[in-house]
C-alpha cells in the first residue's frame, strides 16, 4: 500500500464507508474534545485520545509534552482499538489534520502500518459535505496486532542531536509554528518564547489553502522544493511545539512525494525547558 495516497477525500471515505475493514478514528483534543464527540462524530468512528493513546506523558523537560509512548505500548492500543494489519485506517481531527491525525497517521506508519490516511479538510468538511453523523459512542472489536519490527521505522532525531544541527550549516531545522510563536512574539503554551537557533519556519498553516484542504501536490512540491533541493534528507529535522502539528507537515511532504524527514518529537517544549 505504499503508493496510496496519505490524504482521503470525504467523497472517497463515503465509497468505502461500508468496509468490514474500514477503521475509522476520531482525535481531537482539548478539554471537551470527548464530550464533544459524544455529541457528534463521524458514522462508526472511535475516540482516541492524544494524551493517553498516543503519548506518554512524563516531565516536559524530558521528551516534550507528547514524547512518543513505547513502541511495544503502542502496538497493544493498536489491538485494543482494533486494528490488525488488515485494517484500512481513515483518521481525522477538528483542526484540518493538524492537531492529532497526522500525529497518529505518522505513528502508524512508522510502526510498518502503510494503509491509513487522513481525512482532507477533518470533520467541519465532511459535515459541509453531508457525511453521516452519530452520538453513539462507537468501538472496534478488540484484536491483536502484530508488527513485523520492535521499534519506530520513521526517522526522528534527539534533543543532543538538534543542538548538533544548530551548528551544521550543513542541516536544516524547521520549524512549522505560526510566525508569532517562532518569531517570540506570543508563547500560549510553553513557559519560553521563541525558537530554536538557527531553526527556519514553515507555518503548518502554508500545506492548506483558502478552504483548509490540503493544497495540490504540486503546490506543496514548488513550496518545499528548495529545501529539499538544498540539504540532504537525512539532515532535515521538522519539529513544532510537542511533536504533534509537526506530522502535518511530515504528511504534507509525503503526499507531494518528498521522503518523510526526521521528526524531533520533544520540540520546542522540550528544548526550552532545557536552558539552550
Amino acid at each position: 500500500m505504499q503508493n496510496q495516497s496519505p490524504i482521503i477525500e470525504v467523497d472517497e471515505l463515503l465509497i468505502i464507508a461500508g468496509n468490514p475493514n474500514l477503521r475509522i478514528f476520531d482525535v481531537r483534543t482539548g478539554p471537551v474534545a470527548k464530550s464533544d464527540y459524544q455529541k457528534k462524530h463521524l458514522e462508526n468512528a472511535v475516540f482516541v485520545d492524544l494524551n493517553s493513546d498516543l503519548a506518554a506523558i512524563g516531565h516536559p523537560k524530558n521528551g516534550g509534552r507528547h514524547p512518543l509512548p513505547k513502541f511495544e505500548n503502542f502496538i497493544k492500543t493498536l489491538g485494543r482499538l482494533g486494528i490488525n494489519k488488515d485494517s484500512r485506517v481513515v483518521i481525522y481531527d477538528d483542526k484540518n489534520g493538524a492537531n492529532a491525525a497526522a500525529r497518529f497517521w505518522w505513528m502508524l506508519r512508522a510502526v510498518g502500518h502503510n494503509n491509513v490516511q487522513v481525512l482532507n479538510g477533518g470533520l467541519q468538511f465532511a459535515e459541509n459535505q453531508n457525511y453521516p453523523l452519530s452520538s453513539l459512542d462507537d468501538s472496534y472489536p478488540g484484536t491483536e496486532y502484530i508488527s513485523d519490527y520492535e521499534d519506530w521505522q520513521l526517522p526522528q532525531i534527539r534533543m543532543v542531536d538538534v543542538k548538533k544541527a544548530t551548528q551544521d550549516s550543513d542541516a536544516v531545522i524547521v520549524d512549522v509554528r505560526e510566525a508569532p510563536r517562532y518569531q517570540g512574539i506570543t508563547e500560549p503554551i510553553d513557559l519560553v518564547a521563541g525558537h530554536i537557533p538557527n531553526a527556519k519556519n514553515f507555518p503548518f498553516i502554508d500545506n492548506l489553502d483558502e478552504n483548509g484542504l490540503f493544497k495540490s501536490r504540486e503546490a506543496l512540491r514548488n513550496l518545499y522544493s528548495e529545501l529539499f533541493e538544498d540539504y540532504d534528507k537525512n539532515k532535515i529535522t521538522f519539529h513544532c511545539g510537542s511533536g504533534v502539528t509537526a506530522c502535518h507537515s511530515l504528511l504534507a511532504l509525503d503526499y507531494a512525494g518528498f521522503d518523510i524527514p526526521n521528526l524531533y518529537v520533544g520540540s520546542w517544549s522540550e528544548w526550552s525547558r532545557n536552558g539552550l
